[in-house]
């Protein structure tokens, strides 16, 4: 399970999926080699009943399965992870508050205050059993609550938002963060890439997985400090095997 090897220290690799809704693209990831993937609900047009059925699937066959939720909301990140996604990220969250925010909806007590809902996908519809305590426990270690780090504000705020208890990831979204940093489509200038620094440094510094979603450019750069990567998105995986066919066969 993708969680389980971050808790172990290993990398995971894997991609979004922001059109795809057939549950059987778990098991073409899978069977592909990832880790993971991550629905896109904040660009995306995906249902949480949707994702649900991909969950599922995902859960069967030991495949990671996060979401982006549009929005810091409560009816997004518990419903999500009622759902069965074991890794929730919320986008531009900027300040140590909104972490901590994330952190009560998506971790059970004492870590956080998240809802108790005692089965369905998240326990595979087999019940908690009779130990809430232990349960909460657990499955508090085997998901991820994620903040996409992608403002200005963000970049000022670092330090504090990698200290909150709770939050596993500090994934950055490189476009938003390069419009919010003034510089708009400059990903991989002085300035997004001097920013990206300060976010790997403060998760090195308080224990959190630093992450990024981008393209092989900024991927490579960064290679050895992430342990988390996300490469590229369903969109752009066809797009590119459609391409592909063209240049071989339009000589």
């Amino acid at each position: 399970m993708a969680v389980t090897k971050l808790r172990e220290g290993k990398r995971i690799v894997g991609t979004m999926v922001r059109m795809v809704r057939n549950p059987a693209i778990a098991q073409i990831a899978y069977h592909a080699g990832l880790d993971f993937i991550m629905f896109d609900l904040e660009h995306g047009p995906h249902s949480i009943e949707t994702v649900s059925d991909v969950a599922k699937v995902a859960r069967s066959i030991g495949l990671g399965i996060f979401a982006r939720v549009p929005e810091l909301a409560k009816g997004y990140v518990s419903r999500m992870m009622d759902a069965g996604i074991e890794g929730i990220m919320v986008p531009m969250v900027s300040t140590p508050e909104e972490a901590q925010q994330l952190v009560q909806w998506s971790r059970y007590a004492p870590i956080g205050n998240r809802g108790l809902g005692s089965n369905g996908e998240l326990t595979n519809f087999a019940g908690m059993g009779s130990d809430a305590p232990t349960f909460m426990k657990r499955q508090n270690e085997l998901t991820l609550a994620i903040a996409q780090i992608e403002t200005a504000e963000a970049i000022k705020n670092i330090d504090a938002i990698a200290a909150v208890e709770g939050i596993d990831v500090l994934l950055i979204g490189p476009n938003d963060l390069a419009n919010s940093l003034g510089v708009p489509g400059d990903i991989m200038g002085e300035v997004n890439q001097s920013a990206i620094g300060k976010v790997a440094d403060a998760a090195k510094k308080h224990q959190k997985i630093f992450a990024i979603h981008g393209n092989d450019a900024l991927l490579e750069k960064w290679d050895s400090r992430m342990q988390m990567v996300m490469s590229s998105l369903d969109i752009n995986i066809l797009q590119n095997g459609f391409a592909s066919i063209v240049k071989k066969y339009y000589k």
